[in-house]
């Protein structure tokens, strides 16, 4: 029988050929690390910085040990520092998943006229699901090349074969990341479809052979007609995962104590997915809206305990036609999601549904609804879980925004990277309301063996030159500061997918000082390491060749999480943060970056053709979070690379 083992089972042959993470120089890092901390600090707390830096980089000093120890450990592993990331990135993180962590993909509105017609596209959908695992189980998937700076690299392609098998187990401290391992005779494959905020066991593999369209369409709607008899419901299980990481695992702790859930927990972290039949959610359906319900639901009274954060991933079919895909974010990045999900909205568009030629089996065994044993005091968690998720849902505020002005074929025409240019815009935007913050952007390193990602550091200190010039009373349109900016982001780009960023490189050094138990260390103690890890800014370039579009949330409660998607003629922005913050307003945000894009955009062709602003303006509430009113006038295939 299948069983869940730690995830270092992570080699598929996919890695082969490919070269391992190199370790940059010691000196190299410091030096950088204090290139992009200077303009973002005092210069008095500068001077310690430095001082501290050198001293940890000196000849003999504590710095070259550490650095030895990094080399030999990549001698030893694959991936030197893909432990030491995907602990400090995720699974160590305490947050509840929902909005902090798990990134969603939200799929063009549908038009269900019927229940039936949405039944018929969960069919569909989990039909090109399996299309798409068979080729997964097949090794039949081709090699990712890289596109943009340094195209042409074959990719790792080891994410791709977690989709299906992976499962984020909470911990008290430490979650675990864990691959399903299947023996000689596994059992029948299955899906779990959630549907009014119970769970059915879907088996898609009956009398070893895997169910066609129709005999799914069948089962979903026998799990509909099962759902709907209200006697037989059982309290929301699904909001526990919902909730903090410690908070969730000492829900399940309790769970386990029973044997009837432990067989239910059992069925759901080794099922291939889930597939979320939500019910209508209530407000108008605009981008906005989507996004928001995608990311958590509409909370406890709407379909936020319809749901199982732990699993990689949730296809949502909401029957208003709200649809799309929830990720847990820890075994892959989000270029894997978008590459599956896009094959699964291309099968679906490309290949009719089967539904009338199709022959079904003709007795098909009736899917199995997943029982729990309820105490009170589980009940007392589901009611905490469920507070805990209604303020998560008020807090979110979200703004997805498409600039139709141009996109990155107007960028490319001025000879600039559209994703620098973007990122530039960011900075400009977020400048116009504070001063400059460290940036996250996430950056690729699929280049090497079970390469995930590092950080492209995007607030310079040259593009702090120009967004100030940008927003100064004696406003100076520089096009060759812009140019300059532009290049510095391109070049730490490079360095970035190379192998050569920093942030990696500081991890590894903090951690393997942590495993030799050396007391903590003043490199990694001192301020301005915290300022430097402290995203304000979080950003990603997430593109997509059919209409979608990705969101998350802010990883700070004072922050941003800014994701786009740049076309050729229009570039979509979700722009998301916290209602609670005084710092942040997404609105505001959206406003200052659609104008500091007509500014980028006609200082690009020196007044010549200036991009003039569209006809449809942002659309949004000039009202801040705190009552006041913001500054800026209501009217005012392959993969792609950073």
């Amino acid at each position: 029988m299948p069983i869940l083992e730690r995830e270092p089972s992570r080699d598929h042959g996919k890695s082969d050929g490919l070269p391992k993470l190199p370790v940059p120089k010691l000196q190299q890092t410091l030096d950088m690390y204090l290139k992009c901390m200077r303009h973002l600090v005092p210069e008095e707390k500068f001077r310690r910085t430095k001082m501290i830096v050198d001293q940890f980089g000196a000849p003999g000093g504590v710095g070259q040990f550490l650095q030895q120890k990094l080399l030999e450990r990549r001698e030893k592993n694959a991936n030197w520092v893909y432990d030491y990331w995907l602990e400090d990135m995720y699974l160590n993180n305490r947050l509840a998943l929902p909005v902090n962590s798990s990134p969603v993909m939200v799929f063009p509105k549908q038009n269900f006229r019927t229940n039936s017609d949405s039944l018929r596209f969960a069919a569909h959908l989990i039909s090109g699901v399996l299309e798409y695992k068979a080729l997964l189980d097949a090794q039949a998937l081709p090699v990712d090349y890289a596109r943009g700076q340094l195209a042409g690299t074959p990719l790792c392609m080891d994410q791709y074969y977690r989709l299906f098998t992976s499962y984020r187990l909470p911990g008290p401290k430490r979650d675990t990341l864990v691959a399903q391992k299947s023996s000689v005779m596994p059992e029948p494959e299955h899906i779990i479809v959630a549907c009014k905020n119970q769970f059915f066991v879907l088996d898609v593999v009956i009398n070893f052979r895997r169910l066609n369209e129709k005999d799914l369409y069948t089962q979903l709607e026998k799990i509909w007609r099962m759902a709907e008899n209200e006697e037989e419901r059982l309290p929301p299980i699904g909001l526990l995962t919902s909730d903090g990481r410690t908070e969730w695992a000492e829900a399940r702790s309790v769970l386990i104590q029973d044997s009837t859930n432990r067989d239910s927990l059992d069925m759901i972290e080794r099922c291939l997915c889930l597939v979320c039949l939500n019910e209508p959610s209530g407000p108008e359906l605009t981008d906005t809206n989507r996004a928001l319900l995608m990311l958590h639901g509409g909370g406890p009274e709407r379909n936020g305990g319809n749901c199982w954060y732990d699993k990689p991933l949730q296809f949502v079919i909401g029957s208003d036609g709200c649809c799309g895909v929830v990720c847990e974010h820890s075994p892959f990045e989000g270029i894997v999601l978008v590459q599956c999900t896009e094959y699964l909205l291309k099968y679906m568009k490309g290949s009719p549904s089967k539904l009338v030629r199709a022959a079904s089996v003709s007795e098909l065994p009736a899917p199995r609804r997943l029982r729990w044993k309820c105490s009170p005091e589980i009940q007392a968690l589901l009611a905490a879980s469920a507070d805990k998720l209604q303020r998560l849902v008020k807090n979110l505020d979200m703004n997805v925004y498409k600039f139709t002005n141009y996109g990155k074929e107007f960028i490319k025409k001025q000879k600039m990277s559209p994703d620098a240019y973007i990122q530039v815009a960011l900075q400009l935007a977020y400048y116009r309301s504070a001063p400059q913050v460290s940036t996250y952007e996430s950056a690729s390193i699929r280049r090497f063996q079970e390469g995930r990602v590092d950080n492209i550091r995007s607030a310079t200190s040259e593009a702090l030159a120009f967004v100030r010039t940008m927003t100064g009373e004696n406003c100076s349109l520089n096009l060759k500061q812009l140019r300059d900016a532009i290049n510095a982001q391109t070049n730490y780009t490079i360095m970035a997918i190379t192998g050569m960023a920093i942030d990696n490189h500081l991890l590894g050094l903090r951690e393997i000082a942590k495993e030799l138990n050396m007391e903590k260390l003043e490199l990694f103690s001192d301020e301005t390491y915290t300022i430097s890890n402290q995203f304000i800014l979080s950003t990603s370039q997430v593109p997509t060749t059919v209409e979608m579009f990705c969101c998350y949330g802010p990883v700070l409660p004072n922050g941003y999480g800014a994701c786009y998607n740049p076309q050729s003629d229009h570039i979509i922005f979700c722009v998301s943060s916290f209602r609670d913050s005084e710092e942040s307003c997404s609105d505001k945000f959206v406003k200052a970056l659609r104008e500091g894009l007509l500014e980028m955009g006609s200082l690009c062709t020196k007044g010549n053709n200036p991009v003039t602003p569209s006809e449809h303006p942002v659309q949004v509430s000039n009202t801040m979070r705190n009552g006041s009113k913001c500054m800026y006038p209501q009217n005012v295939q392959y993969i792609i690379e950073c």
